[in-house]
């Protein structure tokens, strides 16, 4: 950039890319000389404004409930870059291409708080705000999303530190848990879509457990899964791939595929003919109540390990 007009057009077709780079104050100084109205006149003056109004706003973003840092990446997800918040975090879409699913999970967690039981509210995150931000000619969705637990591990995780399977009675509370956020979502009429290891948080200490991600969600009667995560295609359902019906059953076999791959050869008969039960080729032959399925569990838990009772988990 040599001249006046190069850093208008610049300044007045950018965002906060502008100051991307090592010396992003050196930037500002620039751009600040070249477009000032003093020396650049009226078509100065509105980029320098612009200029002023991104310096002072950068690392920020502002809906119209609150402001939102994006100085912190906490995650890096399928669709989108959380960013952390003193409550919660800002998930922010990295291209308008997936603005679609970002208000699927939006639409999804408002479903499931105006119509779930509360007392499993926090089995699901919290949504705070949905917005549409724009920003260098595009708009993008953001949802800012919380949860009531705290030092959450996905099982993507779990696997990877248990390598050799995890024991079936740790397995368990993190399978019962599952049951208890999909019977809440199903009652309120949402599938999730997309039960993966990535989107499964626990809590080891409490044995909590929160179901993230919804952006694959479905509310519709017939409606298909809009999307898939390609790493995890094999995960999915046979209705999944062949863009049939999704329902109940879809994350209720998901779920199955989990657990059985987070215990591996630890898993006894029982457990693995109760999670091939649920995976069943056609979707007619398999479970699709959470709840009936929780109790199921139940009984064949208790059949194998007696009564239930509280063992603690650490990684």
């Amino acid at each position: 950039m040599t001249t006046t007009a190069e850093a208008i057009e610049l300044i007045m077709n950018g965002g906060e890319e502008l100051f991307d780079g090592d010396d992003p104050a050196g930037t500002f100084r620039r751009l600040a000389r070249l477009t000032h109205p003093d020396t650049a006149g009226l078509d100065g003056g509105l980029a320098f404004g612009k200029l002023v109004r991104l310096w002072r706003n950068r690392g920020t973003i502002r809906s119209a409930n609150g402001v939102y840092r994006t100085d912190t990446l906490a995650f890096e997800g399928d669709l989108a870059n959380l960013y952390a918040q003193p409550d919660g975090h800002l998930k922010l879409a990295r291209d308008p291409g997936s603005n679609d699913l970002m208000a699927r999970e939006a639409a999804a967690l408002r479903s499931i708080a105006e119509r779930g039981d509360p007392r499993y509210l926090p089995y699901v995150p919290r949504l705070v705000d949905a917005f549409r931000h724009k920003d260098a000619g595009r708009t993008r969705r953001g949802n800012v999303i919380a949860t009531t637990a705290t030092g959450l591990h996905s099982l993507a995780e779990v696997a990877q530190r248990r390598p050799g399977g995890l024991d079936p009675r740790d397995a368990a509370w993190m399978w019962r848990r599952l049951l208890v956020a999909l019977g809440l979502a199903h009652r309120a009429g949402v599938v999730h879509g997309a039960v993966l290891p990535e989107h499964v948080l626990i809590e080891p200490a409490d044995h909590g457990v929160v179901l993230v991600d919804w952006c694959y969600s479905t509310s519709e009667p017939g409606d298909r899964i809009p999307a898939i995560v390609p790493h995890r295609r094999d995960h999915y359902p046979a209705e999944v791939l062949a863009r049939e019906t999704a329902g109940p059953y879809t994350d209720l076999a998901m779920a199955a595929r989990l657990m059985a791959d987070l215990m591996g050869g630890q898993a006894p008969q029982a457990l693995r003919r109760f999670a091939d039960g649920c995976r069943l080729a056609s979707p007619r032959q398999r479970p699709d109540d959470a709840w009936k399925l929780l109790g199921e569990l139940d009984d064949l838990l208790h059949r194998l390990y007696g009564p239930r009772k509280f063992r603690p988990f650490t990684l």
